[in-house]
């Protein structure tokens, strides 16, 4: 009977209480939540007095404007040539009529351009070709495409999203989509005093779009062979990944103005120079009244020629000196000792 009570004694005992150090960890953090959710945590509050938010805004002016001015310099060392190429290309019996023109097979569409250089432009020299008033952005255009098809070719065949450019003849399109259908085919070919200059066009598009977007073994497939052609035809044999004027063009614009890189010439051209530019002038732009430029330039530190980083630098620098040269007016016409509520009285009183 001993050895029974003592058993019952022993399995009736409460359990031993919990360690100090547990219960200190659960006070601090219901106490640290509690003060969380009251907004009671100790934060910095600054006092902005007069004399601080003038020196703050005249130490951005002052370090903003010498930014804004070394920006626009190295924009300025870009040396940039641009011709725009789209009414001067077009042959004078056509003039009132560009649309018949370009969509006309019969007429030729070959035309020459003479560029002067000015400064001295250090290889490499950038080729661009811009387009203006060529809404990129517009949702169904951006959304005719399908990502995966270009990355794993006939082997998918969810490609609703591209018609209407999803099928012709009862096969499928590679690439399908109206980005592709409508991708950009006029040709430059450049010269210098009748010799011929070297220009490169490997390495134009992103190495991440070429190794990770486009398929090593996706090859064009029943592509612009519709009864509406749009614009450049893809050579079948060589897989998407390595035809980079086709990347470039996929990668599409934010806004209705844009450049895209065509190629680079990799020889210097000294001032007094003419770069004889010999062109196709086939990509339409006369139906929606779009511009066609073409642009060689150099680059800076900062890149291309783009002057309104600097310009913007320039412009916030001087609009908080303006700022605080004008609070320092008020503050000396008006005077007010720290913690002087009296401007509020009457609001208070109300």
């Amino acid at each position: 009977m001993m050895e029974v009570e003592g058993s019952n004694t022993s399995m009736n005992r409460s359990p031993p209480p919990p360690p100090q150090s547990s219960s200190f960890l659960r006070s601090t953090r219901s106490k640290a939540l509690y003060q969380f959710k009251q907004q009671k945590l100790p934060a910095c509050k600054p006092v902005l007095t007069p004399t601080s938010v003038i020196t703050v805004f005249m130490l951005m002016g002052f370090v903003f404007i010498p930014i804004g001015f070394v920006t626009l310099r190295a924009s300025r060392d870009a040396i940039e040539i641009v011709d725009r190429y789209d009414v001067e290309c077009v042959p004078e019996e056509y003039k009132t009529n560009k649309l018949s023109y370009i969509t006309d097979s019969s007429v030729s569409k070959n035309c020459t351009r003479y560029l002067k250089v000015q400064k001295y432009m250090k290889a490499p020299i950038f080729i661009y070709y811009q387009l203006d008033n060529y809404y990129q952005n517009h949702r169904r255009y951006v959304k005719s495409r399908s990502d995966q098809q270009l990355l794993h070719g006939r082997e998918y065949s969810h490609t609703s999203a591209c018609e209407p450019e999803e099928s012709s003849n009862g096969l499928p399109i590679v690439p399908c989509g109206l980005i592709a259908w409508s991708m950009f085919n006029d040709t430059f070919t450049f010269a210098r005093e009748s010799a011929k200059l070297k220009v490169s066009r490997s390495n134009i598009a992103w190495k991440s779009d070429r190794e990770h977007k486009f398929g090593k073994d996706v090859y064009p497939f029943n592509f612009q062979n519709g009864t509406l052609i749009g614009g450049a035809k893809l050579d079948p044999k060589v897989p998407l990944s390595d035809q980079e004027d086709f990347i470039v063009w996929m990668r599409a614009s934010a806004l209705l103005s844009f450049r895209k890189l065509y190629g680079r010439i990799e020889e210097d051209l000294e001032p007094g120079n003419v770069v004889v530019v010999n062109l196709m002038n086939n990509y339409n732009t006369y139906s929606f009244s779009g511009q066609k430029k073409l642009i060689i330039s150099t680059s800076s530190w900062l890149g291309g020629r783009n002057d309104f980083l600097g310009i913007t630098y320039i412009v916030v620098g001087a609009s908080s000196i303006s700022i605080s040269i004008i609070f320092m007016l008020l503050h000396l016409k008006n005077p007010r000792p720290y913690g002087d509520n009296s401007w509020n009285k009457k609001s208070l009183s109300s």
